[in-house]
């Protein structure tokens, strides 16, 4: 008859989470969001884009918001249910009906459980595709409207490849330049201008597609390429520059193969670490076989002959990668499906050793350190995706024992002991990230630190609960819990 109650007290206990959970969550996530708001809702309305636009510049943004929320919302859910069931004395009528403290813990650690897998999901799946969605929509904002985008004392590209602008000062209000000089690339193969003026001004044609300058007081430098000895100088009190198809209307992209770390799935990352490790080890092959052929240069014999490179096929993904991917293509909806990243094209095979010039081989160091810091950068990526998931698990272990070690804190100990672990776990896990990808420690070992401190110091702390439990009858035990009470 024991085993049906202690179903029903798991049940309990998970009940008592789930309220403190969903309401620390929409707390922790809505006060983020409110910041993310007013950082760019500014430039947003200053843009003119129709709000629905602006709400899906938001909306894209809670998904990131979520990852970091969720591990905090499970630390706040156990120390405020846990410190409630101590302060209403129910952890005293479970420890006086004979259930140990390994069995109020087991319900909470298998929810935890359940949490970091919907969390691994979510920051494999969810997350990067909604970091896409967002990267590419903010491309598409920024070059709807170059004139609100300009930096000053930076040449900004208006036009790509062809028209660039430089102005020392910019008033985003008025559009008026100051200090201004443009480099006009249209016709390169032909000509090349550059523009220098005391002044400008920025308008938009009425559909919004062109853009027109108003430049005074200043000279247009030119250089032709059929009359290179000539340089030609021109002054003028007032000059209008037509830029065509600038554009001033949101043009959304359909189609962005391009993806960073950030916007890949752990299976992807993997697959570039294994790319950049392999083109790293090519790099050796390389500087070897141009060494060799120099060396059967001199000595008057014939090239080696070329082999083939076994990793030209590309790389395959290992087994656990094959099965999260058949899992995730089962749950996924359909058109989830094609948001994947493309495999890489294989490296071009090895050159053959008679191309190769002595000198080939002095940058070994520097490519195959530059293939290590690639891999290492998403290799971090993928630990950093693991262990934020990992960290709901391991911040529920770290706050059963703080909250039955100070029962009375109440909301004191909630939101200091939340305020304290979230500083130094994100503290750790941004510091780890800068030295993995420095190569000063491995990627695992940069990210999984705060995660293994937090795991230590909770089974310390149960293990402590537990041995004072045990270190008389339950009676003594409870007197000794009411006196710390």
């Amino acid at each position: 008859m024991a085993r049906p109650s202690v179903r029903i007290l798991s049940r309990y206990l998970l009940r008592q989470h789930v309220a403190p959970l969903g309401f620390a969550l929409g707390s922790l996530t809505a006060f983020l969001m409110v910041q993310q708001i007013a950082k760019q809702f500014g430039s947003l309305v200053g843009k003119g884009l129709p709000w629905s636009v602006i709400i899906e510049v938001f909306v894209l943004s809670i998904p990131f918001i979520v990852a970091m929320t969720l591990p905090m919302a499970v630390l706040v859910a156990v120390l405020h249910t846990f410190t409630r069931l101590v302060a209403d004395n129910e952890i005293t009528a479970m420890k006086a009906g004979g259930v140990s403290l390994g069995r109020v813990v087991a319900p909470v650690l298998g929810g935890a459980a359940l949490v970091t897998l919907v969390a691994l999901v979510w920051n494999d799946q969810v997350l990067p595709r909604a970091n896409h969605r967002l990267r590419t929509l903010q491309m598409d904002i920024t070059r709807k409207k170059p004139s609100f985008a300009l930096k000053e004392q930076v040449i900004n590209e208006v036009t790509q490849g062809q028209f660039f602008l430089r102005a020392a000062r910019i008033d985003p209000a008025t559009n008026r330049l100051k200090d201004v000089t443009i480099y006009d690339l249209g016709d390169a193969p032909e000509r090349r201008r550059i523009i220098v003026a005391d002044s400008g001004q920025m308008a938009y044609t009425p559909g919004g597609k062109d853009l027109y300058l108003t430049l005074r007081d200043g000279e247009i430098q030119e250089v032709k390429r059929t009359e290179p000895g000539q340089f030609n100088r021109t002054f003028f009190r007032t000059n209008r520059i037509k830029v065509a198809n600038i554009g001033d209307t949101l043009t959304r992209t359909q189609n962005d193969t391009y993806r960073t770390d950030r916007e890949m799935s752990l299976c992807d990352l993997a697959r570039q670490v294994r790319i950049a490790r392999r083109e790293e080890a090519r790099v050796h092959v390389e500087a070897r076989a141009a060494v060799a052929a120099d060396l059967r240069r001199l000595a008057g014999l014939p090239a080696a002959p070329m082999t083939r490179d076994p990793g030209a096929d590309g790389p395959r993904d290992g087994l656990v990668c094959r099965v999260w991917g058949g899992l995730i293509a089962w749950l996924a909806p359909r058109e989830a499906e094609a948001a994947q990243v493309p495999a890489a094209q294989a490296p071009p095979p090895t050159p053959n050793p008679l191309l190769v010039t002595p000198g080939a081989g002095l940058g070994e160091d520097t490519r195959a350190r530059g293939d290590r810091q690639r891999a290492a950068a998403y290799a971090v990526e993928v630990h950093k995706k693991l262990a934020i998931a990992a960290a709901c698990f391991a911040f529920a272990l770290l706050g059963v024992p703080v909250a039955l070690r100070f029962p009375r804190g109440g909301a004191g100990v909630v939101i200091g002991t939340s305020v304290a672990v979230f500083a130094i776990y994100y503290i750790g896990l941004i510091g780890g990230e800068d030295l993995g990808d420095r190569l000063i420690v491995s990627p695992f070992v940069a990210m999984w630190i705060p995660n293994l401190l937090f795991v230590v110091v909770g089974l310390a702390g149960l293990w402590v609960m537990r041995r004072e439990a045990r270190g008389g009858d339950v009676l003594g035990w409870l007197r000794r819990r009411g006196k710390r009470a």
